[in-house]
């Protein structure tokens, strides 16, 4: 993915059944919230649950097919991955706690879940989980299932600056994958922040047509989730690139596309996460978060490679008032090269303790 970021899977997962709203996943709308402080939960153990915000029922204990035959062993080529350079994001986490934030104005647009009849469901992971630039073969994915220590894969659902191709990424790979146990983080490779530096990724947000920009985008991820055959209250994580710190206008306009881009998304049903590096798109978020900006994404996705599987120290950007309560991945190591039953994948790892795919 980007710059961004190992627990033990244990041999089943637990689900619960829940629907929450924005509030009950822990998110901030026009200002700081309440928090919902998570259950802690011991390194050794993922759970997927869904929550109801009255009266949870007790965890179901889940019976994949852990012991299914396993395919001949091969080794896979590593895959180049689209995060930035190790030493970049070893970088931006040396600088992310000394950076001065950046004061944004305030961006407000309507929050179409205030007016629901119900609260939107959601479908939470907690666990360690990998990401991968293409979606792995399905034997892979079976293979690892069991004897990996994750539970939850990132997929790259939509946008037009993925860096690999997606041609295993259909309806039938992702039934098949569920199937097995899997949890999926569905993810959006959209236009990337104005003083992004050049890369590959060409497309850019226009700071006057940012909020338009948004919602094009969100529309685009959408119909990609729905055609996958993902629910209503499936989060899909926007995934803004690293760029330079400290530049206002540009900062806006990240963030003026990203409230743009939840709105848009919650009108559809489906709930809003954010991707990007600590010192750049998740320091400008808590900024706007600050400044009173809404509707904000329900989940952060944050990169800091520190090797620490947590989700609870916000790489010192994200404080104990915003997105707690199953709100929070922690990518926390990139370009790692790991086998399991034989299958050989280049991943980021991360540490998660939010929506995941529906």
């Amino acid at each position: 993915m980007r710059y961004l970021g190992p627990a033990a899977l244990t041999a089943a997962s637990l689900v619960l059944l829940l629907a929450t709203d924005q509030g009950a996943v822990g998110m901030p709308t026009t200002g700081p919230t309440a928090a919902i402080a998570p259950a802690p939960v011991p390194a050794s153990t993922s759970t997927s649950t869904s929550v109801s915000a009255s009266a949870p029922r007790q965890p179901q204990p889940l019976a994949p097919e852990l012991a299914a035959q396993q395919p001949p062993a091969r080794q896979l080529p590593a895959v180049a991955h689209q995060a930035a350079a190790l030493t970049e994001a070893r970088t931006e986490a040396r600088t992310a706690a000394t950076a001065p934030p950046v004061r944004l104005r305030r961006t407000l647009l309507a929050d179409p879940l205030s007016a629901r009849r119900e609260p939107l469901p959601a479908e939470v992971f907690t666990g360690a989980g990998f990401d991968a630039c293409s979606a792995p073969p399905v034997e892979t994915m079976r293979a690892w299932w069991g004897t990996s220590p994750y539970g939850a894969v990132g997929i790259y659902t939509s946008g037009r600056q993925r860096a690999c191709g997606q041609s295993r990424l259909t309806a039938a790979w992702v039934s098949e994958v569920r199937e097995m146990g899997w949890q999926l983080i569905p993810t959006h490779v959209g236009r990337q922040a104005p003083c992004m530096a050049p890369s590959n990724k060409v497309q850019r947000i226009d700071p006057a047509k940012a909020v338009q920009q948004g919602k094009e985008e969100a529309a685009e991820a959408v119909r990609a989730v729905k055609n996958l055959g993902l629910r209503t209250g499936t989060p899909v994580y926007l995934d803004i690139e690293a760029y330079p710190s400290g530049n206002r206008a540009c900062s806006q306009a990240v963030m003026d596309f990203t409230v743009a881009w939840t709105q848009a998304l919650h009108r559809a049903g489906f709930r809003s996460g954010f991707y990007s590096s600590t010192n750049s798109g998740v320091a400008d978020l808590a900024a706007a978060a600050r400044a009173g900006s809404g509707p904000l994404p329900d989940a952060v996705w944050y990169a800091n490679w520190d090797d620490r599987a947590t989700t609870t120290d916000g790489a010192g950007r994200l404080g104990d008032d915003l997105w707690v309560g199953h709100s929070r991945i922690h990518q926390h190591h990139g370009n790692a090269q790991e086998s399991y039953g034989g299958a050989a994948l280049a991943i980021d790892r991360n540490q998660v303790d939010a929506p995941v795919a529906r």
